[in-house]
Formats: structure tokens, C-alpha cells, sequence
């Protein structure tokens, strides 16, 4: 099956339309849940929606090392594949591999200042990220005058910012002590959590709308595949 058709009817289109149009370029979006539940596959599963239409990725992986993040995105990218029978396997993941970039850093120091350099660099090679995974950040650590930052980088350069937190339990009632000072910072808060044969996705805040949707997609454990639900 083509790429473009399958990208077309992915689950990222529910999300995107429950979201009032997803996340957006210029904003900064959070995505909880408890340590293994899913946020690293939801992460990648939003990047390779980016990458599959074309669009060039940055991945900022703190504490961890480049071979470590592509191989969860190899993972990722194979069962996607299998999953949907894709035509051309070996073209598109080549393409894949040419937009997506992954730079790892120490997680202590690294600041905004830090990021637009790896943006200037990408920049430079040819790939101008549509968006960033900054994955690794201890947003309750950070002061919210650093996430202001990234988010009006964001802004500036015209990208989508994802970041994540792990928080003590699976189950996420209310936005927990992890987040820190920072909720108002971000534009999109949502949660992962497990939910019999699913991990079920619900959104804390969506941009300025009172009303959460319901996003009628969850993150389906055996592929780590968004799928509907």
C-alpha cells in the first residue's frame, strides 16, 4: 500500500482533528504518562507521521545515545510497515532516515540556546526541521521562564516542539507534581495510560478551547502504532 494513502488515514488525522488541528507550528506540546507505558513510541509515531509527508525532523535525545533512539524508531518504523503491508519499504525508509535527524546531548545544560544551534546546524545541512522531540527534559526542573524560551523558538522558527514526562503512576487523574510550574507553557498537554488492550490518550489542554475533545485514538501496545479507538 502507498505511503501518501496510508499517512492519509492515519490515526494522527483523528488526533489532529480532536485536537482542533494538532499541535501547530509555533506551539509547545507535553505528553505524560507513567515509565514504560508509551510516551517514547507516541513520540516517534508523531515524528514518522512528519517524516512519511515529507517533512524533515529533529530528535533531541538527553541521557541517551543516537544508536539507542533509532533503533526505537527502526522498531517502530517496521511494525508500521508490516502492519500496513507499505509498497516500497526499502524508498521510504531511506526517506526516513534522510529527513529524521538525531542528536544527543547531557541532559544537564542543555537549554534553549543549545537547541536553536542544532537548529542552525540543521539548517546549514539542508534539513529544516517542521518539528522537534526533546525528549529527556525534567520539565519540573525547569524555570518557566526556559520553557517561555522554547516555546517562542518554536515560534520563531515556525515548529512543533514535543516534550515528555514520566510520572510516578500509570494512571494520570490531574496533571501531576512532574510538570512542575510549567503547564501554562505548553499548548497541548496529553496523557497515556493503560486501558485493557490499549493505551487510551486523552488530553489535558488543547491550545485555548474549554471543551476537550474526545480523541477517538489510542497507542496500541503490540505495535506501538497509534491506531483508532
Amino acid at each position: 500500500m502507498d505511503s501518501k494513502f496510508l499517512n492519509a488515514r492515519s490515526p494522527m488525522r483523528l488526533l489532529e482533528k480532536g485536537l482542533h488541528g494538532g499541535l501547530g507550528s509555533g506551539n509547545l506540546g507535553l505528553v505524560l504518562a507513567g515509565h514504560g507505558v508509551g510516551k517514547t513510541p507516541f513520540l516517534v509515531g508523531v515524528a514518522l507521521d512528519d517524516l512519511l509527508r515529507g517533512h524533515a525532523v529533529l530528535h533531541i535525545a538527553l541521557d541517551q545515545t543516537v544508536a539507542h533512539t533509532r533503533a526505537y524508531y527502526d522498531t517502530v518504523f517496521d511494525d508500521f510497515a508490516a502492519h500496513a503491508h507499505l509498497d516500497d519499504e526499502a524508498v521510504v525508509h531511506a526517506q526516513v532516515d534522510r529527513l529524521r535527524s538525531i542528536r544527543a546531548y547531557p541532559a544537564q545544560g542543555f537549554d534553549a540556546a543549545k537547541l536553536r544551534e542544532a537548529l542552525k546546524h540543521e539548517a546549514e545541512g539542508g534539513n529544516v526541521p517542521s518539528a522537534v522531540i526533546l525528549e529527556g527534559v525534567d520539565v519540573a526542573a525547569t524555570q518557566p521562564a526556559e520553557l517561555a524560551e522554547l516555546r517562542d523558538l518554536a515560534g520563531e522558527q515556525g515548529i512543533e516542539i514535543w516534550l515528555s514526562v514520566a510520572c510516578a503512576t500509570e494512571k494520570v487523574d490531574a496533571l501531576p507534581p512532574e510538570v512542575g510550574h510549567g503547564p501554562e507553557a505548553f499548548d497541548v498537554i496529553l496523557a497515556l495510560e493503560p486501558g485493557g488492550d490499549s493505551v487510551l490518550l486523552r488530553a489535558f489542554k488543547d491550545h485555548d478551547n474549554p471543551d476537550v475533545a474526545n480523541l477517538h485514538v489510542a497507542l496500541d501496545p503490540r505495535t506501538l502504532l497509534l491506531v483508532r479507538h
